[in-house]
């Protein structure tokens, strides 16, 4: 028996959640989209080898990096009894617009895809994706999860249309703005940022452990 790792990497672009994609260079599945990944080496450990593979396909250090589970169907693998521990990552907004994907290994191509709207992907790769959507929904309830997927300055506009990306769905503007407020979890800036034809905008700072002690007490993201 064997182990891969594999790594569903989300982004935040044009304004819809992404997912990174290799196309597969060679059998099995030759031709066919995938989920970054690769063998397990002999000499690292499980979360090193998908940073490894992250940092393969994008060159970028993730802001968020957890493992997601282990998928053992005994015949998700042509070629064999092959078990993938998948984790997922979120890049920043900011850097996943200046990644361009590389291939290498069994991949000769590597490109950016609507998540909810894959092609048709390699081995069990689709249940992989799909499970890694939902947790991420689930993530941003209670984790700092979300706050990986804007630049470590943002706007009030970045940070909620990242979460809407994330969910799936809109959120109102100021129900929104009043409730991440009301947590005071946000740090204002003396920083702004120009949006379109309004006015600039105040940029914030997340602050992780003011969210940790909230979370201690039961409170959760609102959205």
């Amino acid at each position: 028996m064997r182990t891969a790792v594999d790594v569903v990497i989300f982004a935040v672009r044009e304004g819809r959640l992404q997912v990174l994609l290799v196309k597969r260079g060679a059998p099995p599945f030759l031709g066919k989209w995938a989920i970054p990944g690769g063998f397990l080496r002999e000499d690292e450990g499980l979360e090193a080898a998908a940073r490894r593979e992250l940092a393969e396909e994008t060159a970028v250090e993730a802001a968020f990096l957890e493992q997601l589970a282990t998928f053992g169907a005994p015949a998700r693998d042509p070629r064999g009894r092959i078990l993938s521990v998948a984790y997922f990552a979120l890049l920043p907004s900011e850097a996943a617009e200046t990644v361009s994907p590389a291939a290498g290994g069994d991949a000769a191509e590597a490109a950016w895809f609507d998540a909810r709207k894959p092609p048709a992907l390699a081995f069990d790769h689709a249940s992989i994706l799909a499970y890694a959507l939902e947790r991420l929904k689930w993530k941003l309830d209670w984790t700092t999860a979300g706050f990986g997927l804007v630049p470590g300055r943002f706007t009030l506009t970045e940070l909620q249309k990242a979460f809407e990306a994330a969910l799936g769905r809109s959120i109102d503007k100021r129900n929104f703005r009043r409730k991440v407020l009301a947590l005071k979890v946000l740090k204002p800036t003396d920083k702004v940022r120009s949006e379109g034809l309004t006015r600039p905008a105040r940029l914030y700072e997340f602050l992780p452990a003011r969210f940790e002690r909230l979370r201690e007490r039961g409170v959760l993201f609102p959205f």
